[in-house]
C-alpha cells in the first residue's frame, strides 16, 4: 500500500465572516490558499460563512445581509466547487450554537479571560478615566471562541488554516474539547491549527495591515456600486495606495513598500526578482501603481464575470447555500445526538 493511501483523510474546516465586502486580504490569505489546498486532493472540506460571528462586530443588519451574498459569490466565483466541499451558512445549521451552549458549560471562564480580543477590549477600557474595565464589552465578544469551537467540533475538523492572530482560538477549541471528551465521553478531535507563514499579511491602503475594521481595504470585486465598474474600483483603489516623496529616478527600498508587498502575492518569482530592479532603479511609484493593477486584475479578471453574474442571481447562491446546508446537517445532527446523550439528555423511553 502507497503512503498516500496509509495517510489519514484530512477534514479542512475554514471561512470568512461577513463584515464587508470581500477584499484582497481574504483573497490572498484564505480564499485562493484555501481553494487550492483541496485542488487534486481527496481530503474532505467545509468552507462557511460564519455570519453569527459577525453580529459580534457589526450590529448593522444591512451589512450582514450584503456581506453574506458577496462573499458567497465570491467564494464560487473565484472556482469554490460546492459538489466537491460542503458550503454552507453558519446560521442554517443550529446545531451548532447548542452546541456552543452545551461547550460552555463545560469551558472555564479562566480561559475565556485569556482571549486575545477580549483582554485587548479590557486594555482599551483601563486608559480611560472612570471607565468599567468591562465597558461596552458584550457576551458574544467575551464567548466568541466558544462558538468558534462549536464549529470546528460540531464536524471533528482535524486542520484549520488561520492566520498566526487566530491560532489561540484553535489552541482554545482543543481545550474544550479535550475537557469534553474526559468529563463525559471522547466524541471530538482534537484539531490543528494550520499555519502558513510564508502566506503574506497584506497591508491596506493607509499602511497598516489591510482589515474591514480599518476601512482600508482594496476591494476584490469592487463595492457594489453600480456607477462605476468593478475594474475601475480596483484601479481606483491601488492608486490610493500611500507612498512616500521619492521621485520617479530615486532608488526605493521594496521591502519598505506596500506596494512590492502587494505585488509579491501576485507575481511569480522572476517578475518579483525584476521589480525589485526596477525599484533599485528608481521606478516612479504612477508606474509601480499600474504595474500591481495590472498584476491582480489579471488574476482576478476571469473571475469576474461569474462573481457579477451571481450577485444578480441571489436565488442560485440561496440554492447553492441550501444544499450545503443539508450536507452539513447530515454531520451536525448525528455529532449532536452523539453529544446530547452523552451529557444525559436523551429520551427516557421509547415510544411506540
Amino acid at each position: 500500500m502507497s503512503t498516500t493511501e496509509n495517510t489519514p483523510k484530512k477534514r479542512i474546516l475554514t471561512g470568512i465572516t461577513p463584515t464587508g465586502i470581500p477584499h484582497l486580504g481574504n483573497y490572498v490569505g484564505a480564499i485562493r490558499p484555501a481553494i487550492k489546498s483541496i485542488q487534486n486532493s481527496d481530503d474532505e472540506a467545509f468552507f462557511f460563512l460564519p455570519d453569527y460571528h459577525g453580529i459580534v462586530k457589526c450590529d448593522d443588519p444591512t451589512i450582514i445581509h450584503a456581506s453574506s451574498k458577496a462573499n458567497a459569490a465570491t467564494w464560487i466565483a473565484c472556482g469554490l466547487d460546492p459538489e466537491r466541499v460542503t458550503f454552507y451558512r453558519q446560521s442554517d445549521v443550529p446545531e451548532i450554537t447548542e452546541l456552543a451552549w452545551i461547550l460552555n458549560c463545560s469551558c472555564a471562564k479562566g480561559l475565556m479571560n485569556r482571549a486575545h480580543a477580549y483582554k485587548a477590549a479590557v486594555d482599551i477600557n483601563a486608559e480611560k478615566p472612570d471607565v468599567d474595565a468591562d465597558f461596552g464589552i458584550t457576551m458574544g465578544l467575551f464567548g466568541y471562541p466558544v462558538l468558534m469551537a462549536a464549529d470546528i467540533l460540531m464536524f471533528n475538523a482535524t486542520h484549520v488554516p488561520v492566520g498566526r492572530d487566530q491560532v489561540q482560538h484553535i489552541e482554545m477549541a482543543r481545550d474544550m474539547a479535550g475537557s469534553f471528551n474526559h468529563k463525559y465521553k471522547s466524541l471530538f478531535t482534537l484539531p490543528e491549527a494550520v499555519v502558513d507563514d510564508e502566506m503574506p499579511l497584506l497591508t491596506g491602503l493607509d499602511g497598516r495591515k489591510m482589515s474591514k475594521s480599518y476601512g482600508n481595504t482594496i476591494p476584490l470585486f469592487g463595492d457594489m456600486n453600480p456607477q462605476i465598474s468593478s475594474e475601475a474600483q480596483l484601479k481606483k483603489a491601488v492608486m490610493k495606495i500611500v507612498t512616500n516623496s521619492q521621485l520617479p529616478g530615486e532608488p526605493k527600498d521594496p521591502d519598505a513598500s506596500t506596494l512590492f508587498e502587494i505585488y509579491r502575492a501576485f507575481a511569480t518569482p522572476s517578475e518579483i526578482a525584476d521589480m525589485r530592479e526596477q525599484f533599485a532603479a528608481g521606478i516612479g511609484w504612477g508606474d509601480a501603481k499600474e504595474a500591481l493593477f495590472d498584476k491582480i486584475n489579471n488574476e482576478i479578471a476571469p473571475f469576474r464575470a461569474r462573481y457579477e453574474e451571481l450577485m444578480a442571481n441571489p436565488k442560485e447562491l440561496e440554492e447553492i447555500l441550501q444544499m450545503g446546508a443539508d450536507k452539513a446537517r447530515r454531520h451536525s445532527r448525528k455529532q449532536l445526538d452523539k453529544t446530547r446523550r452523552a451529557i444525559g439528555i436523551r429520551p427516557l423511553a421509547k415510544l411506540k
